[in-house]
């Protein structure tokens, strides 16, 4: 193994690492913000996914959580049941019923959202603008790439 293989998979597995960590507190502090609300974090994400692709069936939400159906379908009960979505008939076809987020479970992912932004904004506060610019761009990069794996 050549200097510069050797140095590319240590880097790589550093940056796992920093990526897994940051993952885990990110859903950390997450929870600790939703733990003033209501919901459960599967019911947030849920809603996210809601908030970002718009009305789905149960299956769809299934598949983008990988969740059991059963276990969705139970999740969309309570989320109906606590008036953060609604069940709407498709009208061309009576049978496909599609999930639609409700003003409340806007506004709750629009506060946990902004406070979760909030708590990123801090953290940024010992960063100069073109390092938080720089970081920006490669997180953005590093996605598309992901997306397109």
């Amino acid at each position: 193994m050549s200097e510069i293989e050797k140095h590319t998979h240590e880097t790589v597995a550093f940056l796992e690492k920093e990526l897994r960590f940051i993952s885990h507190i990110i859903k950390q502090k997450g929870r600790e913000i939703l733990s003033n609300y209501t919901i459960t974090p599967p019911q947030f994400v849920a809603l996210q996914w809601l908030h970002e692709s718009g009305d789905m069936t149960i299956g769809e939400l299934s598949n983008k959580m990988y969740l059991a159906f059963s276990t969705t379908t139970d999740l969309v009960d309570r989320m109906e049941k606590n008036e953060l979505v609604v069940r709407i008939r498709d009208e061309q076809d009576r049978r496909v019923v599609h999930i639609h987020l409700l003003d409340e479970g806007e506004r709750i992912i629009q506060e946990v959202i902004e406070k979760r932004q909030n708590y990123l904004h801090e953290l940024l506060g010992d960063f100069g603008k073109t390092e938080v610019e720089t970081l920006s761009e490669l997180l953005h990069k590093l996605h598309l790439q992901m997306e397109e794996d």
